[in-house]
């Protein structure tokens, strides 16, 4: 039988609750998320010189029913995202326009996900088209699609009820002028994702959410906006899950906020190769 290829990432989080032991107040929040999976829906071809053999759709599908099912003994929450660019790269897409990838994610029960620059490939018609299919909702925080076939397929954020734990989510969408053609992004206004992002998670924080997640698809580290300056310039969100950049964290990164809270960054490379997990015990209010 073949093994499993995921990263486990283990910490608690002195933010939400202190000490190593789960406190009668606090819930064991397990965050499962990927990004930049770029339609791959087999194994890493086995002749690859990184990574042969490694990943494919069932795998991380039989990894997370196996986390679900040990997380439901520990009385944990699990919850699954995606930080965007789960089309474009192989030939699945570009025969089947994204149904495939949609349908594994339905499957796998995503819990939210964000849009990436390559979902806009085939432009915003056949996008909308595509996700006509999602069983999951998709967030998107700083882009005002409304004008366009997207209109209420979208929405600016979630939130989940997990047990006790009250979950809101966000997103972060990059600029995409120099990334998606004209005709394929006609009518999508960008606003500034650090601003937008932000506002509505002091808006969640208002409707008393324990914990905000981004999802972000900025990239982990660049001249312009992206998931660092988006933790340092933010005030309202705890966690970032990223995309973008192919970044592979082996740990969540810590940085502090304008208030001076810590703010955790994770990415998961890309191509599903690993299935990101972070283990928190979050307190609730």
């Amino acid at each position: 039988m073949k093994k499993y290829y995921f990263l486990l990432m283990l910490l608690l989080l002195s933010g939400f609750v202190s000490g190593q032991a789960a406190q009668p107040d606090s819930v064991h929040l397990i965050i499962l998320h990927t990004n930049d999976t770029h339609s791959r829906i087999d194994p890493i071809e086995a002749s690859a010189k990184r990574y042969a053999d490694q990943g494919g759709v069932l795998r991380r599908e039989a990894a997370i029913r196996q986390i679900r099912q040990e997380a439901k003994k520990k009385k944990a929450q699990v919850l699954l995202l995606d930080a965007g660019d789960y089309v474009q790269g192989t030939p699945y897409f570009n025969y089947f326009d994204g149904k495939i990838e949609v349908e594994m994610m339905n499957r796998m029960r995503y819990d939210a996900v964000t849009l990436g620059n390559h979902e806009f490939d085939r432009g915003i018609d056949a996008l909308a088209e595509m996700l006509s299919k999602a069983k999951f909702p998709v967030i998107c925080s700083n882009y005002d699609l409304s004008a366009t076939a997207l209109n209420g397929k979208t929405q600016p954020y979630l939130i989940l009820q997990k047990a006790s734990l009250k979950i809101g989510i966000v997103s972060a969408g990059i600029k995409l002028d120099n990334l998606v053609t004209s005709v394929n992004r006609a009518n999508l206004v960008y606003m500034d994702a650090l601003a937008q992002a932000d506002r509505y998670a002091k808006f969640l924080k208002e409707q008393s959410c324990d914990i905000v997640i981004c999802l972000s698809h900025l990239g982990y580290s660049s001249n312009g906006l992206c998931d660092i300056k988006l933790a340092e310039g933010s005030r309202y969100i705890d966690v970032i899950v990223g995309g973008h950049s192919h970044t592979f964290l082996k740990a969540p990164k810590t940085y502090y906020n304008k208030d001076g809270r810590a703010v955790l960054i994770t990415q998961m490379g890309k191509d599903g190769v690993y299935l990101g997990r972070m283990d928190l015990m979050v307190a609730v209010e």
